[in-house]
């Protein structure tokens, strides 16, 4: 019987929801052994350590991040499912920062071949056969669409452009438009 009513997945949304709070880095065993108001060993049964349990946070969140893309892209092709797609990036970022930053955590191979990781890339895929895309320039689109939406999010969500004219989601609609024109005019080898 599960003491305290400690499941694994209890504590990973617990932790997900404390990696919001304080930080994702912030987030080990012993902290939310204080949270439940348990030992430390009570939760070893649940998890192995706090590696394990910020392996477990950041399935969660590459999960949740999937499901929101999946249902923000459905019926929308072109620009729309790409402001859509990035949209869903930078509002989870704002909703759940901990979790955000969890989603970016290395995983190990086993993890990574499990986790929702592969509907992002299906996900970018999809939205880049509407600009008629071929390998490997599709490659290099998904590296590009990553690199500028975790960019802008990391500098924003760090305040980076609170102080300064225009605003972030004025400079966030310019660059998704920019991006839309790139991927249409893409440059060929």
């Amino acid at each position: 019987m599960a003491r305290a009513g400690l499941t694994k997945e209890r504590l990973t949304r617990a932790g997900a929801e404390l990696a919001d709070e304080v930080g994702f880095e912030q987030v080990t065993v012993s902290e939310l052994a204080r949270r439940f108001g348990v030992k430390v060993a009570s939760l070893y049964s649940h998890v192995k350590n706090s590696h394990d349990l910020k392996t477990r946070i950041a399935l969660l969140a590459l999960e949740e991040m999937a499901d929101r893309g999946a249902a923000a892209l459905a019926g929308r092709a072109g620009k729309d499912a790409l402001a859509a797609f990035a949209d869903v990036y930078r509002d989870y970022a704002r909703e759940h920062p901990g979790r955000y930053t969890a989603a970016r955590f290395r995983l190990d191979p086993e993890a990574a071949a499990a986790s929702a990781g592969a509907r992002h890339a299906q996900m970018m895929r999809a939205i880049l056969r509407g600009y008629d895309l071929a390998e490997p320039d599709q490659t290099h689109a998904v590296r590009l669409l990553g690199s500028v939406f975790h960019g802008y999010v990391s500098l924003e969500t760090a305040g980076s452009f609170s102080h300064s004219a225009p605003d972030s989601q004025e400079s966030w609609s310019r660059i998704v438009d920019a991006l839309d024109a790139l991927l249409r005019t893409w440059p060929t080898a």
